[in-house]
């Protein structure tokens, strides 16, 4: 499948790109990861250039893989990274803003089994560093870990009674934090894999010891082109 998008003159101008018609500008999709909530799966990552970060971007099946759709707006500079959903009804997706380099980390929350979902942001007045990882034991309880990009307090624990709206620090290192009560990597059943034969993300689902193919998603998306201008009539010659 080809993930859908059509670049537009604000796109071509906040990402600061120079395409025109005989050189497009090359548009790539980056899926991070799939998580499933029940019957439903979804999908996250980006859509972006060789230079810069387009757009975040979640898909959802209902029907095993078959079809897809997008139940968030895609979020302009931003990419999503990591779902978990610890019942049927609350889930979480992480994200951060990446013009150009990470900042600003947000959840993307959901409580009525992914039906709607609402964006809240990790601090009220921002910063720099994107969600390593995280994990919620609850609906309330949940933990994550800030990485600042460097500095002796590059990883930040944090800490949520409140099911994701707020946050305490709890920890600071300069070496890699790990939440203690997050199951290892890799144990959900689902993984992402590039396919370099066919140039797709390949979603796959753990069946015994083999993985069997869900879907597909070409890591190609339709590239930036300048828009099309209609010619200006002409003008009568005066007689």
């Amino acid at each position: 499948m080809t993930v859908p998008f059509t670049c537009t003159d604000e796109d071509i101008a906040q990402g600061g790109l120079s395409c025109t018609d005989e050189a497009p500008c090359p548009v790539y999709v980056e899926l991070t990861s799939v998580a499933s909530l029940g019957t439903k799966l979804f999908v996250t990552g980006n859509l972006h250039t060789e230079s810069t970060t387009l757009y975040s971007l979640l898909l959802s099946s209902e029907d095993g893989g078959d079809t897809w759709t997008e139940p968030y707006e895609r979020i302009r500079g931003a990419s999503l990274d990591f779902a978990q959903f610890p019942d049927f009804e609350h889930g979480w997706i992480s994200g951060e803003s990446l013009q150009p380099l990470a900042r600003d980390p947000f959840f993307l929350i959901t409580s009525d089994g992914a039906k709607t979902w609402r964006r809240r942001a990790i601090f009220d007045d921002g910063t720099a560093g994107s969600i390593q990882s995280f994990w919620f034991d609850s609906p309330t309880t949940g933990s994550l870990v800030l990485d600042k990009g460097g500095g002796s307090s590059r990883y930040q624990l944090f800490e949520s009674p409140t099911g994701g709206d707020t946050w305490t620090i709890r920890e600071s290192s300069e070496k890699p934090i790990r939440i203690k009560s997050m199951p290892p990597a890799g144990t959900g059943g689902w993984r992402l894999r590039t396919d370099s034969k066919t140039q797709s993300f390949r979603v796959e689902k753990a069946t015994g010891e083999t993985w069997k193919p869900v879907a597909a998603f070409l890591i190609a998306a339709p590239s930036c082109k300048p828009p099309k201008t209609e010619p200006e009539p002409e003008k009568p010659q005066a007689p």
